[in-house]
């Protein structure tokens, strides 16, 4: 995919089709992926020759199939995403269940994407130490692929055969510098492509080196899975990396649930879904919380937003999902979005805002 989701999202055009699916990682489940992509596809189909005229509904369909048949499902994750309209056809993949579905509005459904960043543990496992350095992308506990190039990299220039010089420990920590320094520069071409936050894995004397030459420090967790696992299998890696992202989560999590109740308190809580969208358009929403799965198809009437049945999703002038509309709108003033888990805003039917002052 070479659009980015913040060049998505500033899309506005008629008709941008967005297909959303469950995929599968494996043979024999990814095989009945095609079939699934296909039955969404002539669901696109159906909607767009309700909606528009003929010519233009079957110019996207017929984009849309093309877009289908590069596809090679034995590539698959957990999620497949087409972005389609008159000047689009790109797709992508993500590692995180979706509902399936088909969205067809004056922009792109990227609500999943920005989830995949918020919402869902989505880290790089660095398995370091002055020898080799190993790279792992992981979600939540599950590896999602480990690096074949340019990694594992393998320290076989800065070192020094020379006793005298090895006998120094300023000349010995200069050379694991230089080598961590290069592995930093690999790892950053990587973030580039995907800018996720790193976790490393390392002895403690490997971790303080690592950070004193790190170009993206922010970008690293501030603590790190000790021992030297560089022999480990990747899964029994992630395994352990992930006790210490679910306690980073659940502070952070604690750390934002206490905003919203201090903002609640401070009478800057907004939870009626017209108020909400009224201070959006004005750029005065700091903050939107959200429970993960909610979504809700919605018109909007003299500027008012009016919620309507499911089964009204598909038709002309509904919007698919009004909480995707509102993410995109608030990350458009620069504000952000918190994916809370099912409950934890049950009083608020499960969405609320806070406002900058």
């Amino acid at each position: 995919m070479n659009t980015t989701l913040k060049q998505l999202k500033d899309i506005t055009s008629e008709n941008c089709v967005t297909v959303i699916m469950n995929s599968h990682r494996t043979k024999p489940d990814y095989l009945k992926d095609e079939l699934t992509l296909k039955n969404l596809i002539k669901e696109v189909e159906t909607r767009l020759l309700a909606d528009t005229t003929k010519r233009d509904a079957t110019l996207l369909i017929d984009k849309l199939r093309t877009l289908a048949k590069g596809i090679d499902h034995s590539h698959n994750l957990d999620s497949l995403f087409l972005f389609v309209n008159h000047d689009i056809a790109e797709f992508t993949r993500l590692p995180i269940k979706v509902v399936d579905r088909v969205v067809i509005d004056n922009t792109f459904a990227t609500r999943d994407l920005v989830r995949s960043m918020h919402a869902e543990s989505h880290y790089y496992i660095l398995v370091l130490s002055q020898d080799k350095a190993r790279l792992i992308e992981a979600l939540n506990d599950q590896v999602v692929k480990e690096f074949k190039s340019p990694f594992p990299i393998e320290n076989q220039e800065f070192f020094t055969r020379n006793k005298a010089e090895a006998a120094t420990a300023s000349r010995q920590t200069n050379l694991i510098g230089e080598f961590f320094n290069r592995v930093d520069k690999e790892v950053n071409v990587i973030r580039k492509q995907n800018p996720l936050p790193v976790l490393i894995t390392t002895v403690e004397e490997n971790f303080a080196e690592y950070l004193k030459m790190a170009d993206e420090q922010q970008t690293i967790f501030d603590t790190f899975l000790n021992k030297n696992r560089m022999e480990e299998k990747d899964h029994a890696i992630v395994s352990e990396a992930y006790k210490i992202i679910e306690a980073h989560n659940t502070k952070r999590n604690t750390d934002r649930k206490s905003e919203l109740l201090k903002a609640v308190s401070e009478n800057k809580f907004l939870s009626d879904t017209n108020e909400i969208w009224r201070a959006l358009s004005e750029g005065k929403i700091q903050t939107l919380f959200i429970e993960q799965g909610l979504f809700q198809p919605a018109i909007l009437e003299n500027d008012e937003v009016v919620y309507v049945s499911e089964d009204h999703r598909t038709d002309k002038d509904v919007i698919d999902d009004i909480y995707d509309e509102m993410i995109e709108l608030n990350m458009n003033y620069g504000g952000d979005v918190v994916f809370l888990p099912k409950g934890e805003l049950a009083k608020f039917n499960g969405f609320g805002a806070v406002t900058r002052y």
